[in-house]
This record gives structure tokens, C-alpha cells and sequence, in this order.
């Protein structure tokens, strides 16, 4: 009798799971975990569109291992750079020098066609179309305020109409919101995994003055996506495609992933998911200071202003942040992504470097990047 009472109750407690998934970004976040790289098989994308023609690096005749560098080489190990990759939890590593991959590296089961996860490496597109929605004439400049766009902000805290686009770029909000990661009850995951983006920021407020302190939240791109769509008139999705995706030659159509299918709200401040040789791509736009094959994409005042250390601003590992980018004192920028992923771009040698990882490690990727660039 038990076991029949059972088999009945199935199908209904099936039912209740499936409903509080759907309903409830908690139920979501016990149900899915924590972020993996296989995040964008779960969520509903928009649709960014590849054009026909692409562009390719040229590969080179004779590949590059580099040699791990010192500080991680570890005590009666024989592991090549290779081998030290594979242990360090990497999908995919790339190094690209004068248009030409010296070295090219797939793990578990991944190859170059296959989609990489971004992460909040996303957040640089979102910077970079800011920067062609001035050019555009869209927003008259970074010291815009936010709310000239979305100005339903007001309706819940009047002080946001101090909030400016670069406050927003430069993690200086003020706005009062937990990015952890690791609380299904922190704002983080209910923007992650919640399905309506629009209502959540209705109910957003401000801690403290923008412009005071660096202060990192995902929510500030979410509102710069906001923004660029009132602004251009255009979803975010088919601006990237119609300035970025196609004028670059990227390999494929990809997603971009959305809150729900019902409400459509892009996660501008992450999700951005496709092949890794498309963001080399993106890496090298900015390597040539927003020049693609003789046509200015980004305005080069934008990047070259970008890649400048302008104020206080720090990450978690003492990185200068700059419009969703990290500077480094020796010029060299990179844009950086949960679980470990970046595109890493050193003007001075020329030079691309792309991680993808499964998780991030204790490794930090940038130093390491510097050093193998410094031999190659």
C-alpha cells in the first residue's frame, strides 16, 4: 500500500519540483548548482547573428608550447605547458601573436568549434557598445545620466538621478546590491538565475553617492544594457550582431542569454557564450585600438581611453578597473569572466592570450599570462 501511495505521489512531487523551478530563482539555484560551463544549456538566449564572411587567423607552421613558467612549476613534476593546463581545470587556451595562433589547446572533449562560457568576460562587449552608442550619437556622453533612459529607476530612490554611465562602467555606483556568489538568497543569484530582470531593478537602492568607492556588481551592466536598448533603439542582441559579430567576422550565430522566454531581458552582465577563436576576435579589435581591417568599429578614443588607469579603483586581486576592463601598469588589459576566463591583450608584444576554464583555481592567470608573454 505504502509503495503504491508512493508511486502515486510521484508524479505530483515531480510536478511541485518543476514549478518551483520555473517560479522561484532559489528553487533554480538548488536545482542547478553553482555556475558551471555548461550554464548556457540551461538558460533561453537571443539570437546573435554571424555574417557569411569570416575572418580567420593564420595558424602557425610550427607551434609554440611555452615552458611553465617558474612560480608554478611544481617539485618532480614532468608536466609540459600542456599538461599543466589540463590539471589546472582548462577547456581551452589560445596565444595569438600578428594575427597568427602560436598555440592552441582544447580539453575535455572540446575543440574549436565549441561554445565557451564567458562569464562576466560579457561585460567588455557591454563596455565597447557603450563606447559605439556615443560614436553613434545614441548617448551624448559617459557623464549622462542613467535615468535619462531608464527612468523608472526614480520611482523607487530619486537619488539615482546622480548615477552616470561611467559610474556605472567603473563599478562606482553606489547602488545597494550583494554580488555573492556562493547565497541562493543574495541578489547575485536572483539576478542570475531569476526570470524578470525588469522588476528587480524597480526595487533597487542606493547605499551611498555614486563615484565614491569601487565596488563590484553585476547590476550595473544589467542597467548599461538597459540603457544602450532605450538609448539605440535596438535590442541588445542585434546591436552587438549588427556592430561587433558581424564587422568582425565571428565564426557563428550564438546566444546570448535571457531571464525568460516571457519577459526576454538579456543578462547583459554575463552569458555571452561562443567559440573561443570569436573572442580572439574581440581580443584583437581592441589590440588595434578599435580598428577592424581599415574600418573603426570602436571609436579609438574609447579604447585608448579604456586602457588607462583613472582612478582608485581595484579588484579582489589589486587590478586597476577601467570601463569592465582590469589595466595592468604595463599596459597590458584584460577582461575576465568567472571559473577562470580571459582575453588577455599585451599592445606592446602584439599579443592575445585566452583562457576558458572550468574553475578558476588559485592560479592567478594574469601574472602567469605576463610571464609566458615576457619568453615568447
Amino acid at each position: 500500500m505504502i509503495m503504491i501511495l508512493k508511486k502515486a505521489l510521484m508524479p505530483l512531487l515531480l510536478l511541485v519540483l518543476i514549478t518551483i523551478i520555473n517560479a522561484c530563482h532559489v528553487g533554480r539555484f538548488f536545482y542547478w548548482n553553482f555556475a558551471d560551463a555548461d550554464d548556457y544549456k540551461k538558460f533561453a538566449a537571443a539570437h546573435v547573428a554571424a555574417d557569411s564572411v569570416n575572418f580567420e587567423f593564420q595558424k602557425a607552421t610550427k607551434p609554440c608550447v611555452p615552458q611553465i613558467p617558474s612560480l608554478w612549476q611544481q617539485e618532480d613534476s614532468t608536466d609540459d605547458f600542456t599538461g599543466f593546463l589540463r590539471k589546472n581545470h582548462t577547456l581551452a587556451f589560445l596565444i595569438i601573436r600578428n594575427d597568427t595562433i602560436l598555440y592552441e589547446q582544447y580539453f575535455d572533449g572540446t575543440d574549436s568549434s565549441s561554445i565557451m562560457p564567458s562569464f562576466s568576460v560579457s561585460k567588455s562587449f557591454v563596455s565597447a557598445l557603450v563606447g559605439i552608442a556615443i560614436g553613434d550619437g545614441f548617448i551624448k556622453s559617459v557623464d549622462q545620466p542613467v535615468t535619462n533612459f531608464i527612468p523608472e529607476l526614480l520611482d523607487n530612490d530619486t537619488a539615482f538621478r546622480q548615477i552616470t554611465i561611467d559610474d556605472l562602467l567603473n563599478m562606482r555606483s553606489g547602488v545597494r546590491f550583494n554580488e555573492g556568489y556562493l547565497s541562493p538568497f543574495a541578489d547575485m543569484a536572483k539576478y542570475y538565475y531569476g526570470t524578470n530582470l525588469q522588476r528587480y531593478i524597480l526595487k533597487l537602492k542606493i547605499d551611498r553617492p555614486p563615484d565614491e568607492v569601487y565596488n563590484y556588481q553585476s547590476v550595473n551592466t544589467l542597467l548599461l544594457g538597459m540603457a544602450l536598448e532605450r538609448a539605440t533603439g535596438t535590442p541588445l542582441n542585434e546591436y552587438l550582431s549588427q556592430k561587433i559579430w558581424k564587422p568582425l567576422g565571428m565564426s557563428t550565430d550564438v546566444g546570448w542569454s535571457i531571464d525568460s522566454e516571457r519577459h526576454g531581458t538579456i543578462k547583459a552582465f554575463c552569458c555571452l557564450d561562443a567559440p573561443a577563436r570569436d573572442f580572439a576576435r574581440f581580443g584583437r579589435l581592441y589590440l588595434n585600438n578599435g580598428q577592424w581591417q581599415g574600418n573603426q568599429v570602436v571609436p579609438e578614443t574609447w579604447v585608448k581611453e579604456t586602457m588607462q588607469i583613472v582612478n582608485d579603483s581595484r579588484d579582489g586581486q589589486g587590478y586597476s578597473y577601467t570601463r569592465h576592463w582590469r589595466v595592468k601598469t604595463d599596459g597590458a588589459i584584460f577582461a575576465k569572466g568567472l571559473l577562470g576566463q580571459y582575453i588577455y591583450i599585451d599592445p606592446h608584444r602584439n599579443l592575445l592570450m585566452l583562457r576558458f576554464g572550468t574553475k578558476a583555481t588559485d592560479i592567478v592567470w594574469p601574472d602567469l599570462m605576463e610571464k609566458v608573454a615576457r619568453e615568447l
